[in-house]
């Protein structure tokens, strides 16, 4: 299966303007996801999808492909989903994170493995949580999944709620997963999402794949072992290039 990947690239981020094109030991952000994404092997082209012309000419000038797009999208998926409109040759689109700058190709190889299954609509990957911060952290959202490996709810909290159990002993009583926040869709199912109002499930958890699955659609997971970093904040810069 060769997939389209696709990278969101937005210049005026509330919490760090411009950082697509802040310099990582030597090359831009964007650079470093764009290179990552091109080792591999399962997509056959890697297209930044941006709103703004430093980050157009900037993908330009290192060889890569960039694509201006609407600059009234609300998410990362809409940015998607129009760019895949104009490549109907790709049957599985992958939304690659702007903000992973070493991202492993390996987690991205196992997302397109899942459209193997004829039924796959949207896949993702999730990591087993291993400590109580990363189990109690509201900005790591967590995934319940079915016997089918499929995703049934993300939360910001917890979930399941040990009952009797002192919240310090529950990883002990359950194996917990935290969602690794890049997808993969089936071209047409892409743009029937981004289609869908906002429901009720997101607005209370902020999260927008809770709208993909109460408007009955699946996803399917895929497990990984690797971490990832993203790049939310200067100060998540200042914690990469200190752990450099």
């Amino acid at each position: 299966m060769v997939a389209l990947g696709i990278i969101p690239a937005r210049y005026a981020s509330t919490r760090f303007p411009g950082k697509p094109l802040v310099d990582i030991a030597g090359k831009s952000m964007v650079q470093r996801v764009f290179e990552q994404a091109k080792k591999c092997y399962s997509l056959a082209e890697v297209i930044v999808a941006t709103d703004d012309n430093r980050i157009y000419d900037h993908v330009s000038s290192f060889g890569g492909k960039a694509v201006m797009t609407d600059s009234n999208h609300q998410s990362g998926t809409d940015r998607c989903a129009e760019v895949a409109a104009l490549h109907p040759e790709y049957e599985v689109i992958v939304n690659i994170q702007g903000d992973e700058p070493y991202i492993d190709p390996e987690q991205i190889t196992k997302l397109v493995a899942c459209f193997t299954v004829a039924n796959t609509q949207i896949a993702t990957l999730i990591k087993r949580v291993l400590t109580a911060e990363e189990l109690f952290n509201i900005n790591s959202p967590k995934v319940l999944i079915n016997k089918l490996q499929e995703a049934i709810y993300f939360s910001r909290s917890p979930l399941p709620h040990i009952r009797g159990e002192a919240q310090a002993n529950w990883l002990q009583h359950f194996t917990y997963f935290k969602h690794i926040g890049i997808y993969s869709y089936r071209a047409d199912v892409l743009q029937q999402i981004t289609r869908l109002p906002i429901s009720g499930l997101e607005k209370a958890e902020s999260l927008e794949q809770l709208r993909w699955i109460e408007n009955g659609y699946r996803i399917k997971v895929a497990e990984t072992e690797l971490e990832t970093f993203a790049i939310d904040t200067p100060e998540d810069l200042k914690k990469l290039n200190q752990a450099d």
